[in-house]
């Protein structure tokens, strides 16, 4: 099953990825379930069952209308050094609790958005996002998965000198300019996949490949993330967790690179589709 905000309104995505379909959900369940694309996560559980028995046709719609599939999520986790390369490019040993910090929900956009660079040095990080479908605090790894509503695709973007400036790092604020949160293009129910935990996760600027590798070589796996991210907080449905981004960054490269107005970022996951982000100055 696959889940979009098309135009602020709930639908179910249908058909082929090259040529999708929407089905309002709203319409469809006869006011079951409301159009704001925050309901479906009120009652995943009945969600879920009623998607799966669904009938309905769907119609075309263009992909500009696409906002993100989750807009006002509860809380927004991020995840920093999850890759083993990127550990090393960056200069970090793995911790025993994930490296965390939040992204704030002003910054959330969609996966066609044009997104206008501050003053500073804007940099890529390509992410698996998680969704939370059925909350709780302590849930064990083993669970983890029963869990998760689906997964997107997510650009961390990140302005470095605010980041890294002073004893005292500035992660949240330098990761939530307006716009410094794609995510979608939908959310994809984790029994569409071969394997949810190994999918290629890629990105490209104006082109050329910078960042590719596979969700399976994270440091700390999505159960992972949950089982240790839950024995601290309580997680709700609809939270966000962004997993953490593969080696390639511009700021580890030599020289250093960063995003430039009139550029394009193209950030793709296997099986869930990509974001095209454009940049003005």
């Amino acid at each position: 099953m696959r889940i979009a905000n098309l135009a602020g309104r709930l639908v179910l995505v249908t058909g082929h990825p090259a040529e999708p379909l929407a089905v309002d959900v709203a319409e469809a369940s006869g006011g079951r379930f409301g159009p704001d694309p925050m309901s479906a996560f009120a009652d995943w559980a009945g969600f879920r069952a009623w998607a799966a028995e669904v009938d309905a046709q769907g119609v075309g719609f263009t992909r500009t209308d696409l906002g993100p599939p989750v807009p006002r999520p509860g809380q927004i986790f991020a995840i920093g050094i999850n890759y083993r390369e990127h550990a090393d490019e960056a200069g970090y040993p793995p911790d025993s609790l994930p490296v965390t910090f939040t992204k704030f929900a002003s910054s959330l956009t969609g996966p066609e958005a044009t997104v206008e660079l501050p003053e500073g040095n804007v940099d890529w990080e390509v992410e698996l996002v998680v969704v939370i479908g059925t909350g709780g605090h302590r849930i064990p790894r083993d669970t983890a998965w029963e869990h998760i509503a689906g997964l997107t695709v997510g650009q961390d973007l990140s302005e470095r000198v605010a980041q890294l400036d002073g004893q005292r790092p500035q992660f949240s604020l330098a990761k939530s300019h307006p716009g410094f949160s794609p995510t979608g293009p939908w959310v994809v129910t984790p029994d569409e996949f071969a394997d949810p935990a190994d999918l290629a996760i890629s990105c490209a600027l104006d082109g050329e490949t910078l960042q590719s590798s596979r969700t399976s070589r994270m440091i700390y796996d999505v159960p992972e993330l949950i089982a240790r991210l839950s024995a601290v907080v309580t997680l709700w449905p609809g939270d966000i967790i962004f997993s953490g981004t593969p080696s390639g960054i511009g700021n580890a490269r030599t020289p250093k690179r960063f995003i430039r107005p009139g550029e394009v970022l193209t950030s793709t996951i296997e099986g869930v589709g990509e974001l095209t982000t454009r940049f003005s100055g």
